[in-house]
């Protein structure tokens, strides 16, 4: 992102209201993330929640709509990318760390009801991509989270290591995968 110079924001400051507004206008016609975040800054009518259900409605057609049965592991993992791709949208849409780690437990929640057959492929893809989404979740709930709200997650969190811990691709995987949320004392 570029940094807007002292010159650039002069600019800015002599633009008549009318020359302000066609310009924003300009703007938000380019960019679909520009547009949402204009949209939740500036309408009542965009609220947190509402951002959390169109982001949960996408992640769910993800899931439920582009995921194919011919390549069924490649598609879940294009899903749980997309997925991830996201929640990061809505964190950045929103300024909501929070909001970021309710979607990616909600993209969790659909992958262990629907999906934890694939584990199981001999492609390790998907399983490598949701391991890694779930340890990272973990990092994001003690990091980015108040205290209260670590025993929310905890046992959700919890729930989803203990099945990736499982399966025996568990062992094979490169990196660290937690085996529960630790709470500081």
């Amino acid at each position: 992102m570029p940094v807007p110079s002292a010159d650039f924001k002069k600019a800015v400051a002599r633009l008549s209201e009318k020359e302000k507004e066609a310009l924003i206008l300009r703007a938000v016609r380019r960019d679909t993330e520009l547009y949402d975040t204009f949209s939740y800054e500036l309408l009542p009518d965009v609220t947190l929640e509402s951002v959390y259900e169109t982001s949960a409605d996408r992640i769910h057609e993800l899931f439920n709509v582009a995921v194919t049965g011919r390549l069924l592991n490649r598609s879940l993992v294009k899903a749980l990318r997309g997925a991830v791709q996201e929640a990061a949208r809505a964190r950045r849409v929103t300024k909501s760390k929070q909001l970021e780690i309710d979607l990616s437990v909600y993209a969790l929640k659909l992958i262990f009801d629907n999906y934890t057959g694939q584990f199981d492929s001999v492609y390790q893809g998907f399983f490598v991509g949701t391991a890694r989404l779930a340890a990272r979740l973990t990092q994001l709930v003690l990091k980015h989270l108040h205290e209260d709200l670590w025993l929310e997650y905890k046992g959700e969190l919890d729930d989803f290591l203990a099945q990736l811990h499982g399966r025996s691709k568990s062992r094979e995987l490169k990196f660290e995968l937690p085996r529960e949320l630790v709470l500081p004392a």
